[in-house]
């Protein structure tokens, strides 16, 4: 765009690289349609797996360090390790989750909201107004220690407290062989996780949804009910009614059942796994995994902006054997919309605000003018609806908004 004076940031931005197909988007986004019109600050940290392999994993630590020094964080989407990608990439081990250490390092919760689209109806047709899944981000089976084991053993859980003196609970005697997995959680994470839930709903103005299976976990499960309904009580049950909102608690299985009758609109509360479940069915349920927003917010006042989706290895295998892909970069642009507009309402930068939101008005008007990559074109009502490749798709979007800035 001639004579468009770039905008400068303040701030740096905490800038997290990824991997695969999401890795080469990252690239397109930044040459495409962000350093031609903003001055990117990023303090930059590679976290693609040869890299994070080649640093025993501490540029994820660094990377969430980062974060927690200037607030906020944009993250491409990384590959998590499993036996495979321990082969392929000749690991020196099977690195955890970075997400996870993320996580745990900002103790935040992740919420996780659909974008909507003229021309993609949602698979539940009641479903007229985004949902919002609060996940809480520490603990559970992200943090389990397991083992397998053999016939003719016992298990037992062992707690040795401060004093010295021992607890022993009879897990199981082993017949025949088996595995076993230990979880944990801790109240002062359970209490963050309960804050930014019942913040993050009077900010929207939205009804905020909370369940487990406290009936069958009567400690567990229970313990996160508790904490909830004692912190709601002392601190937020007055703000809540103040704001026309309300607060519940019910089992996850009722739960399920209301949302799938529901119209939409509100923040549905869950634990770590429950809420990495039931993000990937709501974006599906929406249309595509690729349209979810996903932000970390730590109560601290730390954010996290990243896709929600993986790293589309199948497109990106196409894509090194010279192939044309249509890879949906809707969430990996958001996220850097997201972090763009947070650091610009801290940094009381208003033109980096309004140009986050015009980028995110010309994703969506580029889309519901029927231009859009396959997986939304497979989707699409729309009459005039046309399918264009990944970097097709970005330069459509940047002409919508040079015509909107």
């Amino acid at each position: 765009m001639e004579n468009w004076t770039k905008i400068t940031m303040k701030t740096p931005l905490v800038e997290m690289d990824g991997d695969e197909m999401t890795r080469i988007i990252w690239k397109m986004i930044k040459d495409i349609l962000l350093t031609p019109y903003v001055d990117l600050n990023t303090e930059y940290y590679d976290l693609g797996l040869e890299h994070r392999d080649a640093t025993n994993d501490q540029v994820t630590i660094d990377s969430a360090l980062a974060t927690k020094k200037y607030g906020v964080a944009v993250k491409c989407a990384t590959i998590t390790a499993n036996a495979e990608r321990v082969t392929e990439y000749n690991l020196k081990e099977m690195w955890k989750s970075p997400n996870g250490t993320i996580r745990a390092i900002l103790d935040g919760t992740v919420f996780r909201t659909p974008i909507l689209v003229k021309g993609i109806t949602p698979f539940i047709p009641s479903w007229t107004k985004p949902i919002t899944i609060a996940r809480h981000a520490y603990g559970d089976v992200y943090k389990n220690v397991e083992a397998t084991v053999p016939a003719g053993a016992k298990a037992e859980l062992l707690i040795t407290k401060e004093d010295g003196s021992e607890e022993k609970i009879l897990i199981h005697e082993y017949k025949g062989a088996g595995v076993l997995q230990g979880l944990h959680n801790l109240d002062d994470s359970i209490e963050s996780f309960a804050h930014a839930c019942f913040q993050y709903a009077l900010d929207l103005k939205q009804d905020l949804w909370f369940a487990t299976k406290d009936t069958i976990s009567k400690k567990y499960d229970h313990r996160f009910k508790d904490i909830f309904q004692e912190i709601y009580d002392r601190d937020y049950k007055e703000k809540f009614e103040t704001a026309g909102i309300e607060y519940f608690y019910t089992l996850i299985d009722d739960a399920v059942a209301r949302v799938v009758r529901s119209e939409g609109g509100y923040i549905w509360a869950c634990k770590n796994y429950d809420g990495d479940v039931m993000s990937d069915m709501v974006a599906t349920a929406f249309g595509s995994l690729a349209m979810m927003t996903s932000v970390l917010v730590s109560p601290e006042g730390f954010y996290e902006y990243e896709a929600a989706h993986g790293t589309v290895q199948r497109h990106y295998y196409k894509h090194l054997k010279g192939g044309s892909t249509s890879t949906n970069s809707i969430a990996t642009l958001f996220a850097w919309t997201g972090a763009l507009r947070k650091r610009g309402e801290l940094d009381d930068n208003q033109s980096l605000v309004d140009f986050a939101n015009k980028l995110e008005k010309a994703s969506i008007d580029t889309i519901e003018n029927g231009i859009m990559t396959g997986d939304l074109a497979s989707m699409s009502n729309l009459p005039n609806a046309k399918t264009v490749g990944t970097e097709e798709f970005l330069l459509a979007v940047r002409d919508t908004l040079e015509t909107l800035l």
